[in-house]
């Protein structure tokens, strides 16, 4: 008989850890420590999602976070195979992001969680100014939430009823 081993599923996104923090419960016998990882993965094509795990070991709590990751992927809208439609403004918590559309050649003008959030979007030409708190957990959030409130041209037509040519 074959040794015959199973071939590992090709991956879909392309995975990054944006936060690991070491958080302790204090219990009556004592302190109990735990990893807590925050994940960002995406397909550069326009699917992004944010997740975070915890667990008494890293790596385990990495996988967890890019489980769930996985599990609260986005669809966002790209234009020109390169920026976002229009101006977006994203709060989470403190923290609020403001991302623009650049013309084609700028780059991603952000750090950070933000930058690894719209890179893994498949966003190339963004330009962004954070206000407020720096956390990064919830700068990676806000990002996504200026990322999902965008609309198309064609889908702000499909709500008025009309042609995109008519806006």
């Amino acid at each position: 008989m074959e040794n015959k081993r199973r071939e590992a599923r090709p991956k879909i996104f392309d995975e990054e850890v944006i936060n690991i923090a070491r958080v302790t419960k204090v219990t009556k016998g004592g302190r109990q420590l735990r990893f807590a990882a925050t994940a960002v993965v995406g397909d550069r094509k326009g699917r992004v999602g944010i997740g975070s795990g915890k667990a008494a070991e890293v790596p385990a709590a990495i996988k967890k976070a890019v489980a769930a990751a996985t599990k609260n992927v986005v669809r966002v809208p790209i234009v020109d195979e390169s920026t976002i439609p229009h101006e977006a403004y994203g709060t989470r918590g403190a923290s609020k992001i403001l991302l623009k559309p650049a013309p084609k050649g700028t780059g991603v003008k952000a750090g950070g969680p933000v930058r690894s959030v719209l890179e893994l979007a498949g966003v190339k030409d963004i330009l962004s100014k954070s206000l407020g708190s720096s956390t990064k957990i919830n700068m990676a959030y806000a990002t996504l939430n200026a990322l999902t409130s965008q609309r198309t041209a064609e889908h702000i037509a499909k709500l008025r009823g009309k042609k995109v040519e008519e806006l």
